[in-house]
């Protein structure tokens, strides 16, 4: 049994190393699905209340309320298959949520890329996440949910800054082999994201 998390801030490329698991045949828990779910169950757009319902689940029932929902769905999942990636992990509550639940059986993957790569990715897709939100907000939000400190405790760093290709080669040979068949790279510092700077201006960080 192997459970594999991936984190990894937005434009980072956590979602194609998702398409190579699900590819091969992985099942995926998005945790980011849980928070749509809930966002259709109040009435809102996740579109638009996405990290709105996101704090609101948190504060009401614990910065790991989004692992905690997402336990039963992999646990069925891995009924069903040896191997589940679960994808977007945003807090290092959330890691040991998951460390607590499957112990060595988890292994965290952070999907890293510099700022400025990740704002000309999005940019290129069309979008900066929603109309009201910036890249650098964006950021603000999710590390100051801790996404920061769960980067820094992932098993294994994967840098996207090359080709697709490369980043598409590690993620399968990490979904098919494991994190040890892998050689770690060093990765990218999020606090030097405009995000992080924003945090710690309101004292959030």
């Amino acid at each position: 049994m192997r459970v594999i998390g991936t984190v990894g801030l937005a434009g980072s490329g956590k979602g194609e190393f998702a398409e190579v698991a699900r590819e091969a045949g992985v099942p995926i828990v998005t945790m980011g699905d849980v928070i749509r779910a809930e966002c259709r169950d109040r009435g809102l757009d996740p579109a638009d209340h996405h990290g709105e319902v996101a704090r609101a689940l948190r504060e009401e029932n614990g910065p790991g309320a989004i692992a905690e929902r997402s336990l039963p769905l992999i646990r069925e999942a891995l009924e069903e298959s040896d191997v589940v990636l679960v994808d977007g992990l945003r807090s290092d509550v959330e890691v040991d949520a998951f460390e607590d639940a499957f112990g060595d059986a988890f292994s965290l993957v952070s999907v890293e890329a510099p700022y400025a790569v990740r704002e000309e990715r999005i940019t290129d897709r069309g979008r900066d996440n929603t109309e009201h939100e910036t890249l650098a907000e964006r950021d603000a939000r999710e590390l100051g949910f801790g996404m920061g400190r769960a980067m820094d405790r992932a098993d294994l760093v994967v840098e996207n800054v090359d080709s697709l290709e490369r980043l598409r080669e590690r993620a399968h040979t990490v979904v098919e082999e494991g994190i040890d068949a892998v050689e770690p790279d060093d990765g990218f510092d999020w606090r030097e994201s405009p995000g992080a700077e924003e945090l710690e201006e309101v004292g959030e960080s």
